[in-house]
Order: structure tokens, then sequence, then C-alpha cells
């Protein structure tokens, strides 16, 4: 019997472990949780220029991720940051300078605004608690998080359904290619530009595009 406790007491371990998140590993793009440390602005690729077309993106019901009813619109007036988000991808450490342009940019007009999306090698799959409790917990989030949607395919979600149409500096249009893309949507509507997902969110042009994109 006391070697069978020996034996049982290892596995039992390695059952608790295995129920664990794995751990966020924390590379370059990390280092910019304190605001302070972003770089300055570079230079931003050349904006589309939209104009009224996507008026109807503004007005588009979307839920928030506790469930209350809310639009793009809402964040009309200030320069955005749209972008897909997920809780396990190597790309997840960019929450950190995703909270950091929130933190350095929100009282000049600006917010970042999420959209989970499980689209991508299953790597959102968690509940709507489970994502705000991850995103709270582990990187202490400030900024909207919009419930969990598609952004391709079929069901794709209008919002995205408009923005995929824009194309990015390297002239790509169409499917989001991974989790953490980005558009940089000017304040008064009529200017985005699209980053994608291995472009880091405190990439100077990104951050140039930002500045670039608050209200005057």
């Amino acid at each position: 019997m006391p070697r069978l406790s020996l034996w049982i007491l290892p596995l039992a371990l390695v059952a608790c472990n295995k129920k664990e998140a794995p751990p966020v590993v924390y590379g370059p793009t990390a280092a910019a949780e304190d605001p302070a440390n972003l770089p300055a602005a570079g230079l931003a690729p050349p904006p589309v220029e939209v104009g009224g077309k996507l008026a109807a993106m503004w007005n588009t019901p979307v839920n928030t991720l506790q469930g209350q009813p809310t639009t793009l619109g809402a964040y009309k007036g200030k320069a955005i940051l749209v972008v897909n988000v997920a809780s396990k991808c190597g790309l997840t450490p960019q929450y950190t300078a995703l909270e950091a342009l929130q933190k350095k940019y929100a009282a000049k007009g600006f917010s970042v605004v999420g959209f989970p999306c499980n689209q991508f090698a299953g790597q959102e799959p968690g509940s709507a608690e489970e994502i705000q409790e991850f995103c709270s917990a582990t990187y202490g989030v400030t900024f909207p998080l919009m419930e969990k949607v598609d952004v391709n395919g079929d069901n794709r979600h209008p919002i995205y359904q408009e923005l995929t149409a824009i194309p990015d500096a390297s002239g790509h249009t169409g499917d989001i290619r991974w989790n953490f893309e980005k558009f940089v949507i000017s304040a008064d509507g009529d200017k985005i530009t699209r980053f994608s997902p291995k472009t880091t969110p405190d990439d100077p042009s990104v951050i140039a595009a930002i500045e670039s994109g608050l209200p005057r």
C-alpha cells in the first residue's frame, strides 16, 4: 500500500496540472505594458479613404461581452482600433500592447475595440465570462470587448463584411488571416488603415495611424 500511494500522488498532481491554463509567454510586445515604453510614432501606410461608404457599419447592432446592445457608432468621434482577439493564440501577448495603447491614448479620444473570435484553430473556445476573466486577470484589459463573432465565412458579422473589403499596405483584401488583425479607423470615420496580425500593436506604423486618426 505505501508503494501504491507513492504512485498515486504524482499522478494526481499531473492530473491537476493538466487542468491549469497554459502559462502566458511574454515576448517583446509584452514589454510595452507600461505606456511609457511605447515607441514613438513612425510612418503609417496611406489610409484607405472611405468617406461615408461604410455608414451602415456604424449602425450595425452588436452586443458587448456582457450582453449589452451597442453599435460601433457609440465610438464614433474617437479613433478606434478594431481587432479580432483570442485567448489561446501565440499572438495573445499582443493584449499587453493593446492595453498600453488604451491607457496612453484614451484621454485623447481613442479606444481599442476587441472582437473575440474562435475561427482560427479554436483558440477562443471560452464563454463570455471566461473570456472576460482571462482578459482582466491576465492582462488587466480595460478596453471594450464585444460578443464572440465570426469574421470570415457565411456567418461573417456585418461589421467585418465591411472591414474585410479594405486593403492593407500589401494589397491584401478579403478574409481575416488570423487572430489579431487590426483596423485603425479615424475619428471622423473617413479613413481606415489595415494591419496584418503579425504587425504588433506597438509597431511605430500602428501608433502613427492612431495619432493621425485622433480627433482634432
